[in-house]
């Protein structure tokens, strides 16, 4: 059975106090107010990794990093190690995020690179994939989802990793896709996984990201192949966030 998954991903934004105040009324929400099973996760800014799992460690949410290196160690001014981030006890790593791919230019090889490392040092990856808003509008969306989860998900325990589908078009620009456009998607994936790793692919969760809300959360968690979500925006204040992970109460 797939229990749902939400991540909150800061992305660079939120500082120490501020940090401190949404995981402490996170822990209470979760503790206090939630009725229905459900895995939570918030990914922070590298800095605050350390203190907030310190504090938060025996929470009831998990705690992650929004990138790491696709090496262990070396020469890598800036980057940060998977080795660092398990010695920290990160509980899972979002790699391949459009903005990295888009900004930074990770490649699907070195974004496979990663989430091997990762597992190899017991890290949950949350692989992202996603088409551009012209790959959209072009009908590309198949064959380029279908050669992201190739080269991103090669040769690895699939099993324990979290695949999060966010159309690029749809990232911090109001747009959602449509929940019929989100599980189409979302369907091909698991259909894809289940050509390269047919005993895994009804276990893998796969999450739905760009512009989730508080108006789109339940028709989305609705659809047989949208398992949780990786949320932007609406996870920077508690109080929407809180709408998200209640989505089911």
């Amino acid at each position: 059975m797939r229990i749902p998954y939400i991540v909150g991903n800061w992305k660079m934004n939120i500082g120490f106090d501020e940090a401190y105040d949404f995981l402490e009324e996170l822990n209470k929400i979760y503790t206090t107010e939630m009725t229905h099973n459900i895995r939570v996760g918030i990914a922070l800014q590298a800095p605050l990794l350390v203190p907030m799992i310190a504090e938060f460690y025996d929470g009831n949410f998990l705690i992650g990093a929004q990138t790491c290196c696709d090496h262990l160690e070396g020469a890598y001014t800036g980057e940060i190690s998977p080795v660092i981030l398990a010695e920290c006890e990160t509980n899972f790593c979002i790699i391949g995020h459009s903005e990295r791919r888009q900004y930074y230019n990770e490649s699907d090889e070195a974004i496979n690179t990663k989430a091997k490392l990762l597992l190899e040092c017991g890290i949950e990856p949350i692989i992202c994939v996603g088409e551009t808003l012209e790959q959209f509008e072009n009908n590309q969306t198949k064959e380029v989802i279908e050669a992201q989860i190739e080269k991103c998900c090669k040769d690895i325990n699939i099993s324990e990793c979290v695949i999060a589908y966010e159309p690029v078009w749809a990232i911090g620009t109001g747009k959602s896709a449509t929940s019929k456009i989100a599980q189409e998607v979302c369907h091909l994936i698991r259909e894809k996984i289940r050509m390269m790793y047919p005993e895994d692919a009804d276990n893998v969760i796969i999450q739905y990201g760009g512009s989730v809300n508080s108006k789109n959360i339940k028709e989305l968690m609705a659809c047989e192949d949208i398992d949780g979500a990786l949320v932007g925006g609406a996870s920077l204040k508690i109080d929407s966030f809180k709408e998200l992970i209640k989505y089911g109460d």
